[in-house]
């Protein structure tokens, strides 16, 4: 079984900066991709950023230049750096991560709780 937990979300002013925090635990054989979703009220959960196991980073537009994820392969561990939030980053942030629990079975797509950022004007 594997779990995903997030955390360092919370309340920012804009112009603020926040790091999110998402580890994977239980029996995990590998990670592929690891990323950071969104889901503002009313609106559909949206990718944020995302990073291969190698390195490979992809961002949203809208976060470009603003964001930056990076990743511990040795903790399992996948971060988001958030810089100069706007209101309009308000959303929960879920984590994302493409698991193996062993080489015979197919790749999970496993999902975190949600964390919580409000960027206030």
């Amino acid at each position: 079984q594997v779990q995903l937990v997030e955390s360092g979300g919370g309340l920012v002013q804009a112009g603020g900066s926040l790091r999110l925090s998402c580890a994977a635990s239980g029996s995990i054989f590998s990670i592929n991709a690891m990323g950071w979703y969104r889901q503002a009220p009313g609106k559909q959960r949206e990718l944020v950023a995302a990073i291969t196991s190698g390195g490979s980073t992809n961002y949203a537009d809208s976060v470009k230049g603003r964001f930056t994820i990076s990743r511990d392969n040795a903790k399992n561990t996948v971060y988001l750096q958030m810089s100069s939030l706007k209101p309009e980053d308000t959303a929960v942030y879920y984590c994302n991560a493409e698991i193996t629990v062993a080489a015979i079975l197919p790749t999970l797509n496993s999902w975190g709780q949600g964390t919580q950022v409000t960027v206030s004007s």
